[in-house]
């Protein structure tokens, strides 16, 4: 969307964020794919992408400490990856309407890239990252706590499959299948289960619960936290 078009769109997107109008070519960083990067020697959005996942992550992680005060380690963790996984994202930023503001090589585009939720998640935590940069950390979190998290399912269902979660993301980006190992001590009537996730021999996680699958799912939490952290 070239010209004076592209920025109306730009314009908008910064009247939802409740953010005053800038430089849009700061904005509009936040946009361009490394596909486009590569065609038209322009800067990608990969370096806001790491930093807009630790701006992201930490206000996710600062709303849930004091939103469910009395939740373990594992199940805030599991909370966090339902709010900050690349579906949860991708679905903001289609909303918002970032499928018409991404930059995409031709190859890209004409694959469907504008839709890649991928792509979209990306794109989210790079604007993220320009928000956080160019208005400070509270605007940043303003926009996350209004346009983001309020859209996304806090429930216990929306946690209890982190597993699957972990599974999915290990053989997406490692080629490889998580492993788990379990302890348990106490009684028979009080059984305290300790499950451990192995990905390539690398303990990545460990959880506890009242059940080998309730210790599982807190493990599995972790450990995605954990790559999610290292690979997006």
């Amino acid at each position: 969307m070239p010209g004076e078009a592209r920025r109306r769109r730009l314009r908008a997107l910064l009247d939802i964020a409740d953010l005053p109008t800038a430089n849009l070519d700061l904005i509009d960083a936040a946009f361009v794919h490394e596909s486009a990067a590569k065609e038209h020697r322009l800067r990608s959005n990969e370096r806001l992408e790491f930093l807009g996942d630790s701006v992201l992550g930490c206000i996710v992680a600062t709303w849930l400490y004091a939103r469910f005060a009395d939740d373990k380690e594992g199940v805030l963790a599991r909370r966090k990856a339902a709010i900050v996984n690349d579906h949860a994202l991708a679905q903001s930023a289609r909303r918002l309407g970032f499928s018409d503001l991404v930059v995409l090589g031709a190859g890209m585009r004409n694959s469907g890239g504008s839709d890649n939720t991928s792509i979209l998640a990306d794109a989210f935590e790079a604007f993220v990252a320009v928000v956080f940069l160019h208005y400070g950390f509270e605007k940043a979190r303003a926009f996350v706590e209004h346009e983001h998290i309020p859209q996304t399912d806090h429930t216990d269902a929306a946690i209890v499959d982190a597993k699957s979660m972990l599974q999915e993301f290990a053989q997406e980006h490692l080629a490889f299948t998580p492993v788990y190992h379990e302890d348990v001590d106490g009684t028979p009537q009080a059984r305290r289960f300790t499950s451990h996730v192995t990905i390539k021999g690398e303990t990545l996680g460990t959880g506890t619960g009242a059940s080998k699958n309730a210790a599982q799912q807190s493990a599995a939490a972790i450990a995605l936290a954990t790559l999610q952290a290292r690979i997006t």
